[in-house]
């Protein structure tokens, strides 16, 4: 598809030029979220081109803005999912945790407009994405004397609130977009996590992230250590073994992510043929057995702790304490800016069950961060929006 122009009569911004989009190759796509100007737009690993490989049931699209996209002169890309709406020829097209763009630009129509078109051109009857800006963050040390009975986050006055991140949720209230889940602290309507937690590594040293660890985590990764408990860097070989933990914890913990071990395989061979290393695997062992299993992602300067999986027995020897502090260091030798932990819920409430998750991430001494979240939005035309509610539907009935 050829290149979408910036409609005619918009002025092209103070010396950046007018703003094209078009498909791009990989090649020039992985090359962008490499250079000075893409590291610095925070790509997510759900943006990286791989990711299209892991999706099953999508089909993908590659695009970048750029004064000339074709020939790799980007200033930001997009991975772009799409789902054909059963017994049409439409989609609705997916950008998770994307796109990779300068959000903090004011005139966000200069790129979201070409991306719009472009979609509606491609057969999108609606659009969902995740903008990467944070909206507000708490920090471990406020919120952990806080929790109660019936407490959430939005109980708590936030640490920090990101100027951006409110401009950027009001430029697109006032186009047309609606946050998925409503603009309170549920994140149910949302695919990915909206609240995520998150430890900095920049500017410290090994010596203040083992301070920054509360007195408990301290305790376990020294009883770990003292019973030997083996922190490994595992292959694919263990991922069969990753996915029995994986069952073990979900019905443990009660919650129920419903991936196959066919996809951590697709997973784990996709990222690291994009980038050796990219995924890994990290094991726990005691005695010679596998108790614990967490997988680790990198993209430029920042890591995530993606799914972390262990057994119902020795608990007391503390493998994923063991597990969780060998990734922050290696995150930190990795020249990392952030570890993200990734999802947390809400609740503050220590009875519920859900509350043990977030209890055990406030212990490295990081921040819950609450995201933007999701944001969606029909193409235009009562068709599109007819198509928009009946997706919704079928949705509500899978």
């Amino acid at each position: 598809m050829s290149a979408l122009l910036v409609p005619p009569g918009r002025v092209p911004r103070a010396g950046k030029g007018p703003v094209f989009l078009g498909p791009v190759t990989p090649e020039a796509y992985r090359g962008f979220l490499a250079s000075p100007a893409g590291r610095a737009l925070g790509p997510g690993f759900l943006q990286c081109p791989s990711w299209a490989d892991v999706k099953e049931g999508w089909r993908a699209r590659l695009l970048g803005w750029g004064t000339d996209p074709g020939s790799g002169a980007l200033s930001g890309v997009a991975l772009v999912l799409l789902r054909q709406f059963p017994g049409t020829r439409r989609y609705f097209a997916y950008l998770p945790e994307g796109p990779v763009a300068d959000w903090a630009d004011p005139d966000i129509d200069v790129w979201l407009t070409p991306l719009l078109d472009h979609l509606r051109g491609a057969g999108a009857f609606a659009v969902r994405m995740g903008p990467s800006p944070a909206y507000r963050s708490w920090d471990a040390s406020v919120l952990k004397p806080l929790a109660g009975p019936g407490r959430r986050l939005g109980d708590v006055l936030a640490s920090e609130v990101d100027p951006l991140g409110t401009a950027v949720a009001e430029r697109l209230r006032a186009r047309g977009w609606r946050r998925c889940g409503g603009d309170g602290t549920a994140d149910d309507g949302d695919a990915q996590p909206r609240h995520v937690f998150r430890v900095r590594l920049a500017g410290r040293t090994t010596e203040d992230l083992w301070s920054g660890l509360n007195q408990e985590w301290r305790r376990n990764v020294r009883r770990a250590r003292k019973e030997g408990v083996e922190v490994v860097v595992g292959s694919a070989a263990e991922l069969p073994e990753f996915y029995r933990l994986l069952g073990i914890t979900e019905q443990r913990d009660g919650f129920r992510l419903g991936r196959s071990l066919a996809y951590y395989e697709r997973q784990y061979a996709a990222l690291n043929a994009e980038e050796p290393g990219r995924m890994k695997l990290y094991l726990a062992r005691h005695r010679g057995e596998i108790l614990a299993a967490h997988t680790m992602i990198t993209v430029g300067r920042r890591v995530w702790y993606q799914t972390g999986a262990s057994a119902g027995h020795r608990r007391e020897v503390r493998p994923s304490n063991a597990l969780q502090w060998r990734m922050l260091q290696d995150a930190h030798a990795l020249g990392a800016d952030v570890y993200d932990m990734r999802g947390v819920p809400s609740t503050l409430d220590p009875a519920e069950r859900a509350y043990g998750l977030l209890r055990w991430k406030l212990g490295t001494g990081g921040q819950v961060v609450e995201t933007l979240g999701e944001w969606e939005r029909p193409l235009g035309g009562t068709a599109n929006q007819t198509l928009y509610r009946a997706f919704q539907a079928y949705l509500n009935r899978r």
